[in-house]
């Protein structure tokens, strides 16, 4: 019950702060930022959509490791990818740890009805939020943009949620 009331006000300083940013006619943050699996993201807003609890998934036999299966959101059926197994971070999540997880569902535009698991909403981030930037790594998937560092040297690597959403990886999840 409290994890719900804190996503909702989670929700409510986004939208909030999303709207001051449209009034001011400026872009006040460009990401979403998320954590999973130690993993530090940076989701564009622009590609992003809803915030959703974790109420569970109904799982689907013959995927990839990293589909956990469906989800019916706001009556829509999207597809469920764990973020951080997607891109290679170990480790299937405990029953408590996917409870203080969220659903990040990707923008409707896209025309995918996937949703991504992340474990922790850090907030939102503008460009002044780090201290430098780095090109993708050689070799890093179509979908990473620039990683950024922030004043404590941590390391946020941008997620291209749109070239992500059309990737045959992503797309791909049967075994």
């Amino acid at each position: 019950m409290a994890n719900r009331e804190a996503l909702r006000e989670l929700q409510a300083r986004l939208a909030a702060r999303l709207q001051a940013a449209r009034g001011e006619g400026s872009a006040i943050s460009s990401w979403l930022a998320v954590e999973s699996a130690g993993l530090r993201l940076l989701l564009p807003l622009e590609q992003a959509g809803e915030i959703f609890p974790w109420r569970g998934v109904r799982p689907v036999p013959y995927t990839q490791p990293w589909f956990l299966g469906v989800a019916n959101l706001r009556g829509v059926l999207v597809g469920v990818a764990d973020v951080a197994a997607l891109l290679g971070a170990p480790g299937p999540r405990t029953d408590a740890a996917l409870a203080e997880s969220s659903l990040l569902s990707l923008n409707a535009a896209f025309e995918v009805n996937a949703a991504l698991l992340v474990e922790r909403l850090a907030g939102l981030r503008g460009p002044d939020a780090f201290a430098a930037s780095e090109p993708p790594a050689a070799g890093a998937p179509p979908y990473f943009g620039p990683c950024h560092i922030d004043a404590q040297g941590g390391r946020w690597q941008v997620l291209d949620l749109q070239a992500l959403s059309q990737h045959p990886a992503f797309l791909g999840i049967s075994v």
